[in-house]
């Protein structure tokens, strides 16, 4: 009995301690990663076959910062045909 307890107490401790681990993981992820702020987009242009963040950075003479503000949740890994990206505007 003594020792079906303790097995019991030892998985309520580490489902607790995961728990907890998730939770401070997700809680960091929305402090440290967070993007606040209001975008207002002037102009925008539709990702072509070939286009990378760099090279459209490069097309409209804009600094990445700049770049990344205007288009805060852009991934540039993943950008795809016909993909609105901002090239104008700005970010408060």
């Amino acid at each position: 009995m003594a020792q079906a307890n303790n097995k019991m107490f030892i998985s309520l401790n580490l489902m607790l301690m995961l728990s907890l681990a998730i939770f401070i993981s997700m809680a960091e992820s929305r402090i440290l990663g967070a993007k606040t702020g209001t975008v207002f987009c002037d102009t925008v242009i539709g990702v072509e076959s070939g286009d990378t963040c760099f090279g459209i950075e490069q097309n409209f003479k804009l600094n990445a910062e700049f770049f990344d503000s205007i288009n805060p949740n852009l991934n540039c890994d993943a950008l795809f045909v016909g993909q609105w990206v901002c090239i104008d505007g700005f970010a408060i």
